[in-house]
């Protein structure tokens, strides 16, 4: 199953995880550069993290960060993307 090895990439922080989820879901880098074509690889990244529905905790465990900084890093995806602070950023990414 791609999911499987998706979330378990995702988990390890591996440097692959980008290259395996932009081959299995290519329509959802389509619509991320739709709406700001200028995001880092870091950011994108964080973007998959979202739309694989971790938690502000489990992706600070993952990539080795406070969740406070998981936090700041939801908040400036949110502007750069345009999702208004009443979205839940979970649904959003679902419905992308």
């Amino acid at each position: 199953m791609p999911e499987e090895e998706i979330l378990r990439l995702a988990k390890e922080n591996s440097p692959r995880l980008l290259s395996k989820f932009k081959s299995t879901y290519p329509e959802f880098f389509l619509k991320l550069t739709e709406i700001n074509a200028n995001l880092q690889n870091s950011e994108i990244i964080f973007c998959i993290y979202l739309k694989l529905r971790l938690t502000t905790k489990e992706i600070a465990i993952y990539t080795f960060v406070t969740p406070k900084a998981i936090q700041n890093r939801k908040n400036r995806i949110r502007k750069k993307l345009g999702i208004s602070s009443d979205t839940d950023i979970y649904k959003w990414f679902d419905n992308l």
